[in-house]
């Protein structure tokens, strides 16, 4: 039998239509943490507010996360201890930079500006930041990035013209609305002489054991007990069983158990935000690189495999060439490129870990052996019968 939780079963009073209800909002709030009645998701508001006591009390207790509920908005807030992530798609630091020199821009400003006042506004704090901004096109694309961006959350409204005529170096003006509601959930304001959400003295309150492991959990499908602080991993093998009942109950999702860790799987893939196999080329050849990696390199103590970046090129080169209609050319154009986003792949869907310049395969890597079927051409096959020479992925693959 599993044990209560440390707060008690927080969905124990509900029947179960709710209680399904509350894990749907769960679930939602944690792949899109900010919820704009004229955003993504906008459909799930009126429910979160209806259950906004009990979210709060979830988050709150179960991950240690703050939510904050109003009538036409949600956030919650998530903690940096919970995996860096995988950032914005297609956001370069410059446009981080931008994103950032924007929203402080934009915190004294009022409901509506010109788009060409803004600008000037994020060259300022740039400047008093001590900053070097530049005026060519990458600056710019940067820059458009980072407003499409906040257009996108809801905190900017073209209400006249574009943001992208940041592109046409003042040619054309926009004028931009801004929601000044979701910019405070975005960017609140400290109070004077007290440091953001950790209390007068800056720190982190005092949280139960477990809550570090769960918020990983959550956050990143593959946790290895060497990546946790020692009292979080012992807490995780002592309470498998008890946190895979409670992470299923609240957020839908399966745990799987292992001796080095612990995999949280979504069967409906909502929270799965980058499929692994998917079926581009970088996938699919990442995908078959695992298995003659780790064939290459015995098992360390700790189950993981170290490979050198060398080795990943040269199979990367060895799949390019053997199979060369699999694939798209432009991604095949460059092994060395290709090598390289085929590590960043491996990285980003937590196969892999970087070591210095080597790539160590975590024991999940395991999990991933495709089956790649040759088939030869014979003589009773006809000209205009036009069979592969290779068949790729006949076999079953497991998504993670």
């Amino acid at each position: 039998m599993v044990e209560r939780g440390y707060y008690g079963d927080l969905l124990d009073d509900l029947p179960h239509p709710e209680a399904a209800q509350v894990r749907v909002c769960v679930r939602t709030l944690l792949r899109r943490p900010i919820l704009h009645i004229n955003g993504r998701g906008a459909e799930l508001l009126p429910l979160v507010f209806r259950h906004r006591d009990r979210l709060r009390r979830l988050f709150a207790n179960y991950l240690g996360y703050r939510l904050t509920v109003e009538g036409r908005l949600a956030r919650l807030y998530k903690s940096a201890d919970a995996g860096a992530g995988r950032g914005l798609p297609n956001f370069t630091p410059r446009a981080y930079a931008y994103l950032a020199l924007t929203l402080a821009a934009l915190v004294d400003t009022g409901r509506q500006i010109l788009l060409s006042q803004l600008i000037a506004d994020i060259r300022g704090a740039a400047a008093e930041a001590g900053i070097a901004l530049r005026d060519d096109l990458v600056e710019l694309r940067a820059l458009t990035s980072a407003l499409r961006h906040l257009v996108s959350l809801g905190v900017l409204e073209e209400t006249e013209g574009s943001v992208s005529a940041v592109q046409q170096r003042g040619a054309a003006e926009a004028l931009i609305t801004i929601d000044t509601d979701l910019l405070g959930l975005i960017v609140p304001r400290m109070r004077a002489g007290r440091a953001f959400e950790f209390g007068e003295s800056g720190t982190t309150p005092r949280q139960p054991a477990g809550i570090v492991a769960r918020r990983r959990l959550v956050e990143d499908p593959v946790v290895l007990y060497v990546d946790l602080p020692d009292a979080e991993a012992r807490y995780l093998r002592d309470h498998q069983r008890q946190e895979a009942y409670w992470l299923e109950r609240y957020v839908g999702l399966q745990v799987e158990t292992r001796a080095e860790g612990m995999v949280a799987i979504d069967p409906d893939e909502f929270l799965t935000d980058l499929a692994f196999p998917a079926s581009s080329t970088v996938s699919r050849i990442a995908l078959l690189i695992l298995e003659p990696l780790m064939a290459a390199s015995p098992p360390r103590a700790d189950g993981c495999h170290q490979v050198t970046p060398d080795h990943v090129t040269r199979l990367c080169q060895e799949l390019a060439t053997r199979y060369p209609s699999a694939w798209a050319k432009r991604d095949v154009s460059n092994v060395d490129t290709l090598a390289g986003r085929v590590t960043d792949h491996l990285l980003d869907v937590g196969a892999a870990r970087l070591v210095g310049d080597d790539l160590l395969l975590v024991p999940a890597a395991h999990r991933w052996q495709p089956h790649v079927e040759e088939r030869a051409a014979t003589a009773e096959t006809s000209p205009d019968q036009h069979e592969p020479q290779a068949t790729l992925f006949d076999g079953e693959e497991t998504e993670l």
